[in-house]
């Protein structure tokens, strides 16, 4: 019988690739929208990922009980000494579009020499199990920030991180080149590997 895990997401892009990584596993996962928490939301006003994670995931497990999930990712500019990292939904204030965070991005990065605009992009996954225990995980990939937005795919800060070893874009990549090798692909490979584990310990 699967275990369901509850996703403090209405991302269906977040909730689609959960699924798909978690699915040759004993969970099955469902998102905070299926369950009709629709309206739900908490404010991410913590100083680290690992803060808001678990912020989020501890105020949805008071409703619902069950084993819930919840992420959070930054971008971390080693040029910019670690900015906009936790505060990246928000970079540019708040309300915010992802074309205003990019824009205060390359105005704060004009003067860096491409050599030098090197970032990574983490991400954590906070779970919150059914006896309110803990388990977290994280991922990251490495890249540079680009000169310019490239590419029409993905969302946020994806048009701007050329990653690693490539000279794409996240949003030059394919959904499925993305999910491979992106921050959170890693987060939710790490993180399956604990929740076996923890299964694997209460005998389930």
């Amino acid at each position: 019988m699967k275990r369901r895990i509850i996703l403090s997401s209405g991302n269906k892009h977040k909730v689609s690739e959960i699924k798909d990584i978690l699915k040759d596993t004993i969970f099955e996962v469902v998102s905070k929208d299926d369950l009709g928490y629709t309206k739900f939301d908490v404010e991410e006003d913590m100083d680290t990922l690992e803060g808001n994670a678990f912020k989020k995931a501890e105020e949805l497990h008071k409703l619902v009980g069950g084993i819930v999930i919840a992420d959070d990712t930054g971008l971390f500019v080693d040029a910019l000494d670690g900015a906009p990292g936790v505060y990246s939904a928000r970079y540019a204030g708040e309300p915010v579009s992802y074309k205003d965070n990019n824009n205060l991005l390359l105005k704060n990065l004009k003067d860096v020499p491409a050599e030098k605009r090197t970032a990574t992009f983490r991400t954590v996954m906070a779970v919150v199990m059914e006896d309110g225990s803990r388990i977290m995980a994280e991922g990251e990939c490495r890249g540079r920030i680009a000169l310019e937005e490239r590419g029409d795919k993905g969302f946020g800060y994806d048009p701007l991180f050329v990653v690693d070893g490539t000279d794409k874009t996240f949003s030059e990549m394919s959904e499925d080149e993305k999910n491979k090798i992106s921050h959170r692909a890693n987060a939710l490979m790490n993180l399956k590997k604990k929740l076996e584990e923890a299964s694997e310990g209460t005998g389930n």
